[in-house]
């Protein structure tokens, strides 16, 4: 009876020094950050930042922004996620449900050309109005572009999160509401509202801490001081101003507004997209009716065409750049190079951070007996995934920024803090895709392999990896992906300490080369959807597992 008991004790001890590594390491990498920018306080600090009036103007625009993003994002949201749920028979429903999944793991600078291209002053909508008779075309820049750029990334979440929610709805609710003659309104006054209510808060205050945390759309569609958040007032106060003081004041007030929106997000209802929106359909009655087949469809072409023209102009006008011309100059090669290397760093250590999390957590869930450590350390190992909305991308970049100042090594290191920063942005990521598919088969292995006596080596070798492979790979794709397309903490450092293809891109949007930046964009576009593709298959057979228990 002692040898398996010690067996088990053998198994989890990798596990949990494991785990106890991974915190170690990102505390580290955080808490030089954080020591730095309180050391670069110098006389500034969070009183000081309140009593600046610029800095109260850039809090109450990056709130304000951030609140209207999220109501009209929310607000759009609520008539497509009731014509889904209406029309399961509407042609290509399936592939807008998936179409809505592309702006979620789109670079954003790649969307942000999508919509110059649509909304801008050259653009789709304006040489329509032009043609209409308007002299005074939209201006995609300041507020008006902000808002637009934001409803393009959070509306389709938003859809996704509420449609996920209405497809759990039991069958014999819209059975009861056919045979009562509910109407449409009726309908989602009493069954649909009740459920998205539920649902709203969670996703709301999720697209709210999005939009304060944005950067890349704010600094490309901001268009001035009167349109800057703290992200990119932070940006603008080390790249232009070169005022570390201000920048450190600016990073306290962003971590100080980021850890109230946090405490406030605890206290709601959590929303999470289950990956049952897949297109499963279920009868409902109550859009039979022509008029309403009518306005559903076309609410959901408005919806397509919001979404698929911005991704159909960055083709078409990439296509119209010199490919082979970007492809040859050196500048994009050593971009392209760079960006690939910081890709793959990242991906591994975010791949890497997230199994040593996940094994930890499910061996002390394992546990019968925890004791006071094992919870702190199971609810540190949990809170890793909030740890990039707690501290964003610009405050860590501030942090390194000052310390490697300190040492005069930007350009030596940058590269490697930026793939850091990177992998702590991609770490939630990859930890929502191991740890399904390893707490399933922990659940179903574990027992045999220390039956069989298997060593830490041999069950990584002969049990673990060949089942995790795919989550493995799936989850190294999805976070080089995100490090390609990454801007911000790039940004901070300077295309003279480090240039990636984001950075490059940006470069040439500010020196007015915009048919160059279209080619560049869809080069990067390429690069990402390529793994996104390679990640597929393993992102499909996890959709395949959790359906069932979705259903």
């Amino acid at each position: 009876m002692l040898r398996p008991l010690h067996q088990s004790r053998r198994q989890r001890l990798p596990a949990f020094a494991g785990g106890l590594l991974v915190l170690l390491a990102v505390a580290a990498f955080v808490g030089i950050a954080l020591s730095a920018l309180l050391a670069g306080r110098m006389t500034g600090g969070i009183l000081q930042a309140f009593g600046d009036p610029v800095v109260r103007s850039v809090l109450s625009f990056t709130l304000w922004q951030a609140f209207l993003s999220t109501l009209i994002s929310v607000g759009l949201a609520l008539p497509v996620v009731s014509a889904l749920a209406r029309q399961p028979a509407f042609p290509g429903r399936i592939w807008l449900i998936r179409l809505m999944a592309v702006p979620m793991g789109l670079p954003v600078l790649i969307g942000a050309l999508g919509l110059i291209g649509i909304f801008g002053r050259n653009g789709i909508v304006n040489d329509a109005l032009v043609s209409l008779g308007l002299s005074q075309p939209i201006s995609v820049y300041g507020l008006t572009g902000i808002l637009i750029a934001h409803v393009f990334f959070n509306l389709p979440l938003a859809t996704r999160l509420m449609l996920s929610a209405l497809e759990r709805v039991p069958a014999e609710y819209w059975r009861m509401s056919a045979s009562l003659g509910l109407s449409p309104i009726a309908t989602f006054r009493f069954i649909e509202w009740p459920v998205l209510a539920r649902v709203i808060p969670g996703a709301a205050g999720l697209i709210f801490m999005l939009c304060v945390t944005s950067f890349t759309l704010v600094l490309i569609f901001g268009g001035g001081p009167a349109a800057t958040t703290i992200e990119v007032a932070i940006y603008q106060a080390l790249r232009f101003d070169f005022n570390p003081e201000r920048a450190v004041s600016l990073a306290l007030l962003q971590i100080t507004v980021t850890g109230v929106i946090l405490i406030g997000l605890s206290l709601l209802p959590a929303a999470s997209d289950t990956g049952v929106t897949s297109g499963r359909r279920f009868h409902r009655f109550d859009g039979r009716r022509p008029l309403v087949r009518l306005i559903d469809a076309l609410l959901l072409s408005l919806a397509g065409l919001f979404l698929i023209l911005p991704l159909g102009q960055v083709v078409v006008s990439g296509l119209q750049a010199d490919l082979a011309r970007l492809i040859s100059q050196s500048a994009f090669q050593q971009a392209a190079l760079t960006s690939l290397l910081v890709a793959l760093v990242s991906g591994a250590t975010a791949t890497l951070l997230a199994f040593g999390a996940v094994a930890a957590r499910t061996e002390i869930d394992t546990l019968r007996n925890r004791n006071v450590g094992n919870r702190a350390m199971s609810i540190a190992l949990a809170s890793l995934s909030s740890l990039v909305l707690l501290v964003p991308t610009s405050v860590l970049a501030t942090g390194w920024f000052l310390a490697l100042r300190r040492s005069g090594e930007i350009a030596s290191f940058a590269p490697l803090i930026v793939a850091g920063i990177n992998a702590l942005m991609a770490l939630p990521f990859a930890v929502r895709v191991l740890e399904p598919a390893y707490r399933e088969h922990r659940a179903r292995t574990g027992r045999l392999a220390e039956s069989l006596g298997l060593s830490v080596a041999q069950r990584l070798r002969r049990v673990d990896w060949p089942e995790l492979k795919r989550p493995f790979l799936t989850a190294l794709a999805f976070a080089m992906a995100l490090s390609l397309g990454d801007l911000g903490a790039v940004a901070l450092f300077g295309s003279e300490n480090i240039m990636t293809l984001p950075a490059l891109i940006y470069a040439s949007m500010g020196s007015y080369r915009s048919t160059d930046a279209d080619g560049l964009a869809l080069l990067l576009g390429m690069v990402c959807l390529l793994l996104a593709l390679l990640g597929a298959p393993g992102t499909r057979q996890a959709s395949e597992r959790e359906a069932p228990d979705a259903r």
